[in-house]
């Protein structure tokens, strides 16, 4: 799997003379077609850390975990119909760009910095995460997962550019998808067919999609999943540069719209597939928990000791699920050094040095992707001290930060009224919210009982030393929450699902307000809200985005952007 990523990255670093401008490195010269998009952004959502930890999540709360394909459903028709039109018709890489032209430069940069922290920190938690899980079931040595992993990610990504992303994507989608097959068809043949694995999961309670439950306590829900997972990947999908970068590079906006739906079944398949995986599990684990049972130690060990345990007597298998973890890790990780580095240069590079020639410029962008990837190896190699906790870790970083990012552009599109002073009053509140809320439920997390976690039983298990609790209750260790204090209440217990919509809605309702508090509102510039932006389209949308004319043709070039402006 490592190899076939290099050589797709060196194919696309070599055909076509490879990328001679950072157009061409950062969107593929905007030329990419809809289906090798739509699977790329489909491949970024399913790092090694959801692999994992999806099939975990529908053992221990059942079926209903499905409900999120609603959210991704709503979010996608939002991005198609709010965001992506935005976006494509000004023809930006950065998407931060947009809030220097609404808003100021205070503004882009503030939006730059905190999504590359963010980012550079989740990079390094999706590589050190699955890296830690797999060494404590399988014993695979961590630090040469870590490096390998880094070091041919970096690699390609920095030679090949957006191609290299968007097809080694496509070829680990379909890697990740073998892995959930094989795992479903070799678990429904043990536990007696897909009519037997049904039955026992709807009598252990895991059939279970009528869960209306309004407390936002319980992890998951109808509502968790239509509230806050619709905003959550709004958060994502809307205004995310790594999958607006992506879906700007295609050829024109029908194109967009038909990547965005492509993405949306893929989601549906890859999610439908880890959930029946722990249904699966449920089925063939129902009186032996191999957490009660102390055969691990944390929930998202469950993946992996299933697969070493149903694969005991077929080898090789094993390893296609071990390229299907590490599959989501280097699609994630390599969409997110392409796009810091797309941010830096268009952010902070570009507005310094409008000079800097086309040729000069791929190769700072190329060194950029190289310095983002040593770094995100760096983070995976700090990560190693946080212990156990990275998968919170990494769930709480964007969960905090994606929310009051998506808050400052609803408040630039739609809000004529906001200026620059209330949506940075608005982006601070919003980030401090959502934190706040974040961190709270990592110190102090909700019990199973709060959360709504279905019982499971080690009553069939051999009784030895590591199982402290075989009576269906989960043994003290990860997961169980300590005294949280009582000025706290359930509010730290709030559903993950939430983070970002808190941080969403108090950006907005913060921003509005100091707006208005600020006295006499800023004159948006021409062409920045929606509303002005739905009713044009580009000059180039019928046929496509023009290519950038080759060098050294100067005066062709100057007489483009003179066109363009």
């Amino acid at each position: 799997m490592l190899l076939v990523s290099t050589g797709i990255g060196l194919f696309q670093a070599l055909s076509r003379g490879g990328q001679k401008t950072a157009d061409d490195f950062f969107t593929g010269g905007r030329r990419m077609s809809a289906v090798p998009v739509g699977l790329s952004l489909s491949a970024s959502f399913m790092s090694a850390v959801q692999v994992l930890g999806v099939p975990a999540e529908a053992y221990r709360y059942g079926a209903k975990f499905l409900w999120m394909c609603l959210g991704q459903l709503l979010s996608t028709l939002l991005t198609a119909l709010l965001f992506l039109p935005v976006f494509h018709r000004l023809g930006l890489t950065s998407t931060y760009e947009y809030l220097e032209r609404r808003f100021s430069r205070s503004v882009r940069l503030c939006g730059t910095v905190q999504y590359v922290v963010a980012t550079m920190l989740y990079t390094g938690i999706v590589i050190y995460a699955p890296a830690l899980i797999l060494n404590q079931v399988t014993g695979l040595d961590i630090w040469a997962s870590l490096l390998s992993t880094g070091a041919v990610c970096t690699f390609y990504t920095t030679i090949g550019g957006m191609k290299a992303v968007v097809w080694t994507d496509v070829f680990q989608v379909f890697v990740m998808l073998s892995g959930f097959v094989a795992v479903i068809a070799r678990g429904m043949l043990l536990a007696g067919g897909p009519a037997s694995v049904l039955a026992i999961a709807a009598n252990g309670s895991r059939v279970n999609f009528g869960d209306f439950n309004p407390d936002p306590r319980s992890r998951y829900t109808f509502w968790t999943f239509l509230l806050g997972g619709t905003l959550l990947w709004l958060s994502m999908y809307g205004v995310n540069q790594a999958q607006v970068q992506r879906y700007v590079a295609c050829k024109s906006e029908r194109e967009a719209k038909i990547a965005l739906l492509v993405n949306q079944v893929g989601l549906f398949v890859i999610v439908s597939s880890a959930v029946a995986c722990g249904i699966v599990m449920f089925a063939l684990y129902k009186d032996c928990d191999p957490l009660l049972a102390g055969y691990i130690s944390a929930p998202d060990q469950y993946m992996p000791y299933l697969v070493l345990d149903i694969f005991e007597t077929h080898p090789g298998v094993p390893g296609l699920f071990l390229a299907c973890a590490y599959s989501g890790t280097l699609s994630t990780a390599s969409t997110s050094i392409n796009a810091m580095a797309a941010v830096t240069v268009e952010d902070l590079i570009k507005p310094r040095m409008p000079a800097l020639p086309p040729r000069r410029l791929a190769l700072v962008s190329k060194g950029l992707s190289l310095i983002y990837g040593t770094a995100c190896i760096t983070v995976a190699a700090l990560a190693s001290l946080l212990g156990s906790g990275v998968l919170q870790g990494s769930f709480t970083v964007m969960g905090a930060i994606s929310g009051p990012l998506l808050g400052a552009f609803v408040l630039g599109m739609f809000v004529p009224a906001c200026n620059t002073a209330g949506v940075l009053v608005g982006l601070g509140a919003g980030l401090a919210l959502s934190s706040w809320v974040a961190v709270g439920g990592s110190v102090h997390p909700p019990g199973a009982g709060t959360t709504g976690a279905l019982p499971a039983s080690g009553a069939l298990c051999p009784r030895h030393d590591h199982g402290a609790g075989l009576n269906g209750t989960v043994p003290p260790g990860p997961g169980t929450a300590p005294a949280r204090p009582a000025a706290a209440g359930g509010f730290y217990a709030v559903s993950y699902l939430y983070y970002g919509a808190l941080g969403t809605l108090g950006t907005v309702a913060v921003g509005a307000l100091a707006s208005a508090l600020a006295g006499r509102a800023e004159r948006p510039p021409p062409g920045v809200l929606w509303r002005d932006i739905a009713k044009t389209r580009r000059p180039a949308e019928a046929g496509g985005w023009p290519r950038p004319p080759e060098p050294p043709a100067a005066a062709a070039t100057q007489l483009l952007q003179e066109t363009d402006v």
